[in-house]
């Protein structure tokens, strides 16, 4: 880590060993992201972005204040802080919430990723940006106060190193990702992404055109990048890929489009070495079946065994629920509420909570607890700030939070849910893979009446590597001998960016 003004705005140049263990990257502010039944629903309209800007800004915004709430430190692309709407708007507003925006950027907690450039406040190169917004954030920027700081990552800040960088290990992995999907288990790759058993054929075609198309500019040596796959099969002919309108003739549109947005946004996260926050309702990452790379040893936070995955899915138990009301849309809280949030003792509980159990996930039925414990806390002081600040903005409702653990198994996904007053377990058992049953274990607290804009936590806690067929059909066999086992058949969906130099495309 080191400091450089070169004339400028101080900046705090740190590479990705010198982030905080549990940073991450949120999908949602990727600006083509959009939930996966949104996503189909725009493939199946005919939809541009500016069509349903209001339902996807609304999303968009809760899956930002949560990112905030739920992590220490959150890595965004730097042009998505002027680019992406429900970041900027607190720019543009200037006042207590553009103060507060500098404060999170002063202090570590937001932020930006630099692709090539060296200065946060550069104007990028090759990428349409949206003025106000950008020079909303240059301002941003050059207005903090003398003795703060913006903390800027990059692969390198070595130039010819970071070149070197972003091919190894940003556009290589994601051609390679691509590539790979022709060897996935195609009809649980169908099944995931929410394609219907009757189309997995010509699904797998479309993938075929997908893999071939990337192959074509590998061998002349030219990158793939997402835009080019976007253009050749998701967005609508003549229509700018950054408007979002998918193409209603080309086959898939939208199943291709979770699947690359995925990979981008993965294939991040993995260059920065964090983890890839994926929103509420989109494809996850175990729909890439990673598993299947894994070879030698068991990596660190892998589960190998029948018994240990059952340690996830037995009913956690937790002292009674005191406070009956939650904030029903978190996006109604300002960053300046955010800021507040984030100094009070009870998010620092919370934060150390987290950090325990996701060290060591071996120790769940311990850690769990005390994590929920401290986040009926920050539940309760989010609702003092709403009330505090926001009197009914916030639009409290009622609040019966539950833990969540969502096993993910081959094509089998096993589901429990302990709460106050409830339990159930359910499997949905599809195809597996022949030879290798691998999957995660994810974490998710949240209200039992859940809303789509409510204050929740998910994480993937684990990576699952199963070694035979006698190891799953004893964890199918342990699942049903839990009280109150339900199951049911078929797979579950897996749903729930700078200055360019030169021939350097936006990643």
């Amino acid at each position: 880590m080191s400091q450089a003004s070169d004339g400028r705005r101080p900046v705090v140049r740190m590479v990705p060993a010198g982030l905080d263990p549990g940073a991450v990257i949120a999908q949602s502010l990727d600006d083509q992201w959009a939930g996966a039944e949104l996503t189909r629903t725009m493939a199946r309209q005919g939809s541009s972005f500016a069509d349903v800007a209001d339902p996807r800004g609304k999303e968009v915004r809760a899956e930002y204040i949560r990112a905030l709430i739920n992590t220490r430190q959150l890595v965004v692309n730097r042009v998505f802080f002027f680019n992406n709407p429900a970041v900027s708007r607190d720019l543009i507003a200037g006042g207590r919430a553009r103060r507060a925006h500098q404060r999170l950027l002063a202090d570590g907690a937001l932020v930006p990723f630099l692709l090539r450039e060296r200065e946060p406040t550069d104007r990028p190169a090759n990428v349409e940006v949206d003025e106000t917004a950008f020079r909303a954030w240059q301002e941003t920027v050059e207005e903090l106060p003398a003795t703060d700081r913006v903390t800027c990552v990059r692969l390198s800040w070595d130039d010819q190193e970071n070149r070197q960088a972003t091919d190894s290990a940003l556009f290589n992995p994601f051609a390679a990702r691509v590539q790979g999907l022709t060897a996935k288990d195609i009809p649980l790759l169908a099944a995931q992404v929410g394609v219907a058993e009757e189309d997995t054929a010509r699904f797998a075609e479309t993938i075929g055109e997908v893999v071939q198309f990337s192959n074509e500019h590998r061998v002349r040596d030219e990158r793939v990048t997402r835009t080019q796959l976007y253009r050749a099969f998701v967005t609508a002919s003549g229509e700018p890929v950054s408007g979002g309108r998918l193409a209603q003739d080309k086959p898939f549109a939208a199943e291709v489009k979770q699947l690359l947005d995925l990979i981008y946004n993965v294939n991040l996260a993995d260059a920065l070495g964090m983890y890839p926050l994926t929103p509420n309702g989109s494809l996850r990452r175990v729909a890439l079946q990673e598993w299947r790379d894994l070879s030698g040893g068991s990596p660190a936070g892998t589960v190998t065994d029948a018994e240990q995955l059952m340690l996830f899915l037995r009913r956690q138990s937790f002292a009674a629920v005191q406070d009956r009301l939650t904030p029903g849309e978190v996006d109604a809280l300002g960053l300046e509420d955010i800021w507040q949030l984030r100094q009070s003792e009870s998010w620092h509980r919370y934060m150390g909570a987290l950090s325990a159990l996701t060290m060591d996930p071996r120790d769940f039925e311990e850690r769990v607890g005390p994590l929920f414990q401290r986040y009926l806390e920050l539940n309760r002081e989010i609702i003092r700030l709403a009330e505090s600040r926001r009197g009914g903005r916030a639009r409290p409702r009622a609040w019966a939070p539950v833990i969540e653990v969502v096993v993910n198994v081959g094509g089998a996904v096993f589901t429990a849910v302990s709460g106050e007053e409830s339990w159930s377990v359910v499997g949905s058992i599809g195809s597996a893979a022949v030879s290798s049953y691998g999957g995660s274990v994810q974490l998710v607290l949240r209200n039992r009446r859940s809303g789509r804009r409510e204050q929740k936590f998910a994480r993937e806690l684990a990576t699952v590597q199963l070694d035979s067929v006698r190891e799953w059909q004893r964890l199918h066999t342990l699942v049903r001998a839990l009280p109150g086992y339900r199951e049911r058949r078929g797979a579950a969906p897996a749903t729930s960016t700078s200055t360019v130099l030169d021939d350097i495309p936006e990643y």
